[in-house]
Order: structure tokens, then C-alpha cells, then sequence
């Protein structure tokens, strides 16, 4: 995938993952704009401000983002949210509903928003985020692997129904990066610019992977092929020790 001199939308761009990859493109020389709830915390890229979960801002976003850039070709949805919930305790139910409006209802509404621009001009890239935890569920964050295995699911029909357009989709699959706090609950989690210089390096070959999957997500990738699944989902669910009452 070429980086150089395009137009992406990198939405839930606004910190994290999404922010670091959006300067990236703009350091190989691509005009990008960040799009999330709280565009206030940049201020060295353009940005308008959005809120997957509404469609009218969405759909306002949209419009303003090809007015000012007619010739769009890239558009990255990062959107998301990780909450912990326990599954004993029927008030959970708030947090899966905001992890699923946000991280998969939310994928689903910004890529609907962007799609008929990018097949009309015959070509470009939608990027989708899923998860290492898509294929091996973190048991205190039970929504989250839903949303994410969703968000897999999804980019894979995706693609299918894309092909042949000339737009092609990408899903990254980053392990425990360490943005918004991962490093508190995951020790391990990769250091941000280690994880997006392997990204970039990736996602720069040609042809384009239609997965992203750097070396500490392998294992989760592709844990059921390994026969290491049962053994990865036991020592995760360890981590269910930390809720109230345990």
C-alpha cells in the first residue's frame, strides 16, 4: 500500500493507535485529517469532530471531510472502547452496549459513511481495526472481544463484497499496545512507536496484506491453529480475579 501523497480520514484518530498512525501517513507525505468526540487534543493535523455512535454526526462529518477533500482515497476507523464487565452482575449490560455501538456498530457506520465515495471514484483503501483479542477473548473484557470478533467478521465480507471495485480493505490486528492505560493492566503491552514502525513496514508491501498482524499478535492470531488456545484463554482469564467479590 502506497502512503505517500494520499488523502486519508483517520477516524478515532484523536490519541493512541489512531493518532500515531494518522502522523505517520502525514510524515510520508500524505494530507490527513483525525476525526473523534474531542478533536481539542490535536492540534498539528486538521481534524473534524465525530461521534460513530450518531449518524447525523457522522453523516455531517462526512460531507465536510470530501468538501474540503474531493479526492479522499483512504479511510482508517479506529473508533473504539475497552471496558471491563462482570458477567454475574446484570448491570454489565450498559457497558456491552456502549463497547458494541461504539467499536462494531460504530466500524460499521463510518465505513457505510465513506464506501459509495470510494467505489464512485474507483478506487482506494478502508483500514479496520479488530484485535489479538478477536481470536483469543480476554474474559474481563467480554464485550470488547465480541465487538472486535465482529469487526473481523465484517471487514472479511467486506473485502468480498469490495472486490473488484478497485478499493481495497485492510483489518490491523494489534496486540496490547501501550496507549490509554494497557500498560497498567498489561505489563507486556508493546511500546506505541515499536508497534507502528512494524506496522508501517507491513502495511507498505506490496500488494497490501488484507491483515496487519505484527509479531506479538501472531500468537493470537492464530492460536487455534497452534493448538495453543486453550492454554492462552486459561492464563487470560486468570485476570478475572481482579473483579469485586472474586
Amino acid at each position: 500500500m502506497d502512503i505517500i501523497d494520499r488523502a486519508v480520514l483517520v477516524i478515532g484518530g484523536t490519541s493512541g493507535i489512531g493518532l500515531g498512525l494518522a502522523r505517520r501517513f502525514a510524515a510520508s507525505g500524505s494530507t490527513v485529517v483525525v476525526a473523534g468526540r474531542d478533536t481539542s487534543k490535536v492540534d498539528d493535523l486538521e481534524t473534524v469532530r465525530i461521534d460513530v455512535t450518531d449518524a447525523d454526526s457522522v453523516t455531517r462529518a462526512r460531507d465536510e471531510v470530501l468538501e474540503a477533500h474531493p479526492d479522499l482515497d483512504m479511510v482508517v476507523t479506529m473508533s473504539g472502547v475497552m471496558l471491563m464487565e462482570d458477567l454475574r452482575d446484570p448491570s454489565h449490560f450498559a457497558a456491552a452496549e456502549t463497547t458494541i455501538a461504539v467499536n462494531l456498530l460504530g466500524t460499521i457506520r463510518a465505513v457505510d459513511a465513506f464506501t459509495p465515495h470510494l467505489v464512485r471514484r474507483g478506487g482506494g483503501d478502508v483500514v479496520t481495526v479488530s484485535s489479538g483479542i478477536a481470536f483469543v477473548p480476554f474474559p474481563l473484557m467480554p464485550s470488547y472481544g465480541a465487538s472486535k470478533a465482529g469487526v473481523h467478521a465484517y471487514t472479511e465480507a467486506l473485502r468480498a463484497q469490495l472486490a473488484g471495485t478497485g478499493v481495497h480493505v485492510t483489518e490491523l490486528v494489534p496486540p496490547a499496545v501501550a496507549t490509554a492505560g494497557q500498560e497498567k493492566i498489561n505489563p507486556a503491552a508493546l511500546p506505541l512507536e515499536t508497534y507502528l514502525d512494524e506496522v508501517v513496514a507491513l502495511l507498505t508491501q506490496e500488494p497490501a496484506p488484507g491483515e496487519v498482524v505484527v509479531q506479538a499478535a501472531q500468537r493470537l492470531r492464530w492460536a487455534e491453529r497452534d493448538g495453543t488456545y486453550a492454554e492462552l484463554l486459561a492464563a487470560r482469564s486468570l485476570a478475572l480475579d481482579t473483579l469485586p467479590g472474586r
